[in-house]
């Protein structure tokens, strides 16, 4: 049987380059980068970089935006990061992680304690940027 429940597929970010975007998900997020060679052939209008086996960030550039024409007013989205998106990991991709972004020199947050978010109360979390301003809580449960 099939497991139909909603899940996250996609988020789609605003970048000026969605080839340095990738990069910096790949080295600093650890994120596996898609479509990269094909986006910079023209092949095909954004790369993405995998969070899961579910779930995806597309990484759009600007002139996109002109292409975004399914509601009104989806246009002016461009350049309007949504509030942050949230990467819940295991407590040992949650330490790497950090570690990649300020052995880069990536400003990071103080941690917070007992954040509300989808499964109760997190243990740690803390927030960060990436190149194009986009915020991203990273957090952990157990």
């Amino acid at each position: 049987m099939k497991d139909n429940s909603p899940r996250l597929d996609h988020v789609v970010l605003w970048v000026r380059d969605p080839v340095a975007a990738a990069g910096f998900y790949e080295e600093a997020v650890g994120l596996e980068p898609l479509r990269v060679a094909e986006f910079a052939a023209g092949k095909v209008p954004f790369p993405s970089v995998r969070l899961n086996d579910e779930t995806v960030f597309d990484l759009a550039p600007f002139s996109l935006a002109e292409r975004m024409t399914m509601v009104p007013g989806a246009a002016e989205s461009a350049g309007h990061p949504v509030n942050h998106v949230c990467l819940s990991l295991t407590e040992d991709d949650f330490e790497a992680l950090r570690a990649r972004l300020e052995e880069q020199a990536i400003p990071v947050s103080d941690y917070s304690y007992d954040a509300f978010g989808a499964r109760g109360a997190a243990r740690r979390s803390f927030y960060f940027r990436d190149p194009d301003g986009n915020v991203f809580e990273a957090r952990h449960y157990e």
